[in-house]
């Protein structure tokens, strides 16, 4: 990615689920389900045909054990069985056994395996989803919600197309089969086995309806218990230091009690699935034995068919007894590939402007490209109040500085030209091109960026550092280093660039996070290089230093300074101040110095602050 640092993510208050987290997804058409999964299924189709194939064998081949059975039973009736007929018989039981069972092992091996396969594809399309998307798509999602994704749901997935599908289809085969073997035997009979399986299906549609619903919520309160855990560690010491460790404690125990109730909810649903079926099972056992012993005693059927029919409906039942097991899986799986497919469908708002060719095209800017900004509004989704407005900027190679009260726009100016909200179409030229007819990636690669709270990885300070170019040399990541003056810190730490400093930078003071952020962007040598207060941690003279430093960078480039420090814009070619989103003044160091009354109060004010130090350290 081209932005060197990213926004800080702070503690929220998930006890209430986010509206975002309270939407109701409404059902997605087959036709964009079946492009998520279809795919990998034309992909594996080799594997899934043996997989069915082996199935098929399996059960053909099980499913002739009766048939010894009837034989057998049959010779001992009319005594006309031997030693030697009853051992052949039993040995092509056995035979037919070990054979079943060497192809049940392979067709669980292939089908159940697919389903990792397209687990795994599912979540290389989600995370890759996920990087693409903008700034509002992560706004309306919390992290939270997008893991329980990526854990979940995809493990309801991966079992409801592995076991579920496999358990579906065994059962389908099983006892279209088997039904055969049983009408050969004796049609009467058959439908009396067959008159509870109405009862099954109708209770299975409408148990399997209300799990859908029930695990809906499940996934729901999952991303909540998620989110909260994240927001919680990566808080910890804000917690620790407002001493809120016993509220978190209880919010958290609280959103796993709801979490708990939900799941005991949704089982006691799946839970009725199993029973229902085994009951059917057992009915239909039921009507068997006592019309089918009537045949026999009336000599309808033989002792033998007699066997090999409870056999069969033995066979039968076994798989029905599954039926809601597999439906359970399935429809969380269903559940869940919803909800993933949602996020999948989801359209970054950057691009969904782009004509196709335009996405793909590899549009050539010049080297030093010029930012236009043309009657700028900005409100930020779902707010009213205008977050910029009006703004005519031109910014071009050069020091532009940038100041202005808190909360005046400054850093939604940085978002803007970053790329990560929409604008309106003519508002936001990019080297003479309409922002919106260029790919995001396209302009973030001429991008730098460094945030006043820079976030880092969990690895190494040369990993942090090298991030945006990867394939530099030891050398050049310490030269950067020694721009942004964090080489000498870095050689002190215990090994050195291999220093690993914890989650978000857990072992770094502010200004280390801020100079390695800083050596970060100095490594990547952007045209365009962005500095959204990111000074704001350092002493008057390591700012200075490493302010120098990016001077002589980027001499010839263009560098947007955003800072409250007004000492820093003395040889700014420009200097805007903004209030309230909009442009309020402009001109150079000395002209803002001379006539803006903001601008004079805020260097008085600093001057004194300075000087004030100075006294204080001669002291």
């Amino acid at each position: 990615m081209a932005l060197f640092s990213f926004f800080p993510v702070y503690p929220m208050d998930f006890r209430k689920p986010e509206p975002a987290l309270q939407q109701a997804f409404h059902p997605l058409s087959v036709r964009v389900v079946l492009r998520l999964i279809l795919p990998v299924f034309r992909r594996f189709r080799l594997r899934l045909l043996g997989g069915f194939a082996a199935m098929l064998a399996s059960d053909l081949l099980y499913l002739t054990i009766p048939r010894y059975l009837k034989i057998g039973v049959d010779e001992l009736a009319q005594s006309s069985a031997t030693d030697r007929r009853l051992l052949f018989l039993s040995l092509c039981i056995l035979l037919t056994a070990v054979l079943t069972g060497l192809l049940r092992y392979f067709w669980r091996t292939l089908l159940i395996g697919f389903s990792r396969y397209l687990e795994t594809d599912l979540r290389d399309q989600l995370f890759a989803h996920v990087l693409r998307m903008d700034q509002t798509f992560l706004d309306r999602r919390p992290p939270g919600e997008i893991m329980a994704h990526a854990t979940n749901d995809l493990t309801a997935v991966q079992m409801g197309f592995g076991m579920g599908l496999a358990a579906a289809a065994d059962v389908a085969v099983m006892s279209s089969v088997a039904m055969l073997f049983m009408l050969h035997i004796s049609p009467p009979l058959t439908l009396t086995a067959a008159l509870p399986l109405p009862l099954l299906a109708i209770c299975a549609w409408l148990l399997s309806r209300e799990l859908h619903r029930r695990f809906s919520r499940v996934q729901e309160q999952f991303g909540l218990l998620t989110e909260f855990a994240r927001n919680t560690l990566i808080s910890i010491r804000l917690i620790k230091s407002c001493t809120r460790e016993e509220q978190q404690i209880r919010d958290f125990e609280q959103l796993g009690k709801e979490y708990v109730a939900f799941n005991m909810k949704t089982a006691v649903m799946q839970g009725l699935l199993l029973p229902v079926s085994m009951l059917t099972g057992s009915i239909g056992t039921l009507l068997v034995l006592y019309s089918g012993g009537n045949m026999v005693i009336s000599k309808v059927i033989s002792l033998g068919e007699f066997v090999a029919f409870i056999t069969y409906f033995a066979m039968l039942a076994m798989p029905l007894a599954t039926v809601g097991w597999a439906t359970g899986l399935i429809r969380r799986s269903l559940t869940s590939l919803g909800r993933i497919g949602h996020l999948l469908t989801a359209e970054s708002t950057l691009t969904r402007s782009l004509h196709k060719e335009a996405q793909g095209s590899a549009v050539i800017l010049q080297s030093l490209p010029h930012l236009s900004l043309r009657k700028l509004h900005f409100s930020y989704p779902g707010t009213v109040t205008p977050a910029l407005s009006q703004i005519d900027l031109e910014i071009g190679p050069g020091l532009l500085g940038i100041t202005g009260r808190t909360g005046s726009g400054k850093s939604t100016l940085c978002h803007l030209l970053l790329r990560q909200y929409p604008v309106a179409d003519g508002t936001f030229l990019f080297a003479g091109h309409d922002v919106n007819q260029l790919d995001p990636a396209l302009i973030r690669r001429h991008l730098g960026y460094v945030g006043r709270n820079t976030a880092l990885f969990s690895g190494t300070v040369e990993e942090n550092i090298s991030l945006a170019s990867p394939e530099a040399s030891q050398e050049k990541i310490e030269q950067a280093a020694m721009m942004a003056r964090i080489h000498a810190e870095i050689i002190a730490m215990s090994e050195g660039y291999q220093t690993r400093i914890g989650e978000k930078g857990l072992r770094l003071s502010g200004g280390q996070k801020q100079r390695i952020a800083l050596a970060r962007a100095l490594l990547a040598d952007r045209p365009i290089l962005i500095i959204d207060d990111a000074l704001s941690a350092l002493d008057a003279e390591t700012g200075q230093q490493v302010f120098a430093a990016l001077r002589a960078q980027q001499q010839g480039k263009t560098l947007v300074l955003i800072s409250h420090q007004v000492r820093l814009f003395a040889e700014a070619d420009q200097v805007l101040i903004l209030d309230q989103g909009r442009i309020v003044d402009h001109g150079s160091h000395e002209q803002l110095l001379a006539r803006n009354v903001f601008y004079q109060e805020t260097a008085r004010r600093q001057q004194g602050k300075e000087a004030a130090g100075a006294q204080f350290r001669l002291l």
